[in-house]
């Protein structure tokens, strides 16, 4: 039956439009809860590439800590903040007038409608996850594409491997014995000695990926936070 009470009864229209707006509010504040917590707490992050095989597969997806509440504080303030060897980190490679809050959290909304799969269209893609490999005061050489380390506070030189506290595997490429060695990516590198607060980062699959190799040491400004756990894909769950 037709019911004309609710068609021309204004209490009834004054209380559908205060559903409306009730549900808009309640989508709203979801939308703003996980622009925070994905934007500034705890940031989810895909792998898009395969610079990090065999180890992370494109695809993997990661639930990170601390991604940008160093834009908050000072660089001074991050002094004390250190990474253990091995461990999955993301590298903000942007410059401070190349990004703001803003343009994330607009990305982040395109992010959730698109489960991931899109980002704000033009918007540059500065964030990249690295392994972390030598830690501030380590002087280092790589052999090979694998790193040997000497711990500022060991009388000791060894590989990545040995002093690493996750367990992971590399790809090492077969290159040509001519291949010159004073190029970024064939597997030699003169020693070097980290500065208080640089990190050395280096992706798993060593072929032709971006690294410190090319970009030298990161300050720790520049590590925007570490891999806390992977929750997809399913049969690989877990912390990283």
């Amino acid at each position: 039956m037709f019911n004309k009470w609710g068609k021309y009864s204004y209490a009834d229209q004054k209380n559908r439009v205060k559903r409306l707006r009730t549900s808009v509010v309640r989508i709203a504040l979801v939308i703003a809860a996980y622009i925070l917590i994905t934007n500034v707490f705890f940031p989810m992050m895909a792998m898009e590439s395969a610079s990090m095989l065999p180890t992370v597969h494109a695809g993997d997806r990661f639930i990170f800590s601390a991604f940008n509440l160093r834009r908050f504080f000072p660089a001074q303030g991050r002094e004390n903040v250190s990474y253990k060897r091995g461990r999955l980190v993301m590298v903000d490679m942007a410059e401070r007038d190349e990004t703001s809050l803003a343009l994330d959290a607009v990305d982040r909304i395109f992010r959730f409608f698109t489960v991931g799969k899109l980002g704000l269209p033009g918007k540059k893609n500065h964030i990249f996850i690295k392994r972390v490999i030598g830690l501030p005061g380590d002087e280092i050489v790589m052999v090979n594409y694998v790193i040997q380390i000497h711990p500022a506070d060991s009388p000791y030189t060894l590989t990545e491997y040995e002093l690493s506290s996750s367990h992971y595997q590399v790809d090492i490429p077969q290159v040509s014995s001519l291949w010159d060695q004073t190029i970024p990516f064939s597997g030699a590198m003169d020693r070097i000695t980290l500065g208080d607060n640089q990190y050395f980062v280096l992706s798993d699959n060593r072929a032709n990926t971006n690294d410190s190799r090319v970009w030298g040491p990161v300050d720790v400004g520049k590590i925007a936070g570490a891999a806390l756990f992977r929750y997809w894909p399913p049969n690989r769950i877990g912390v990283p």
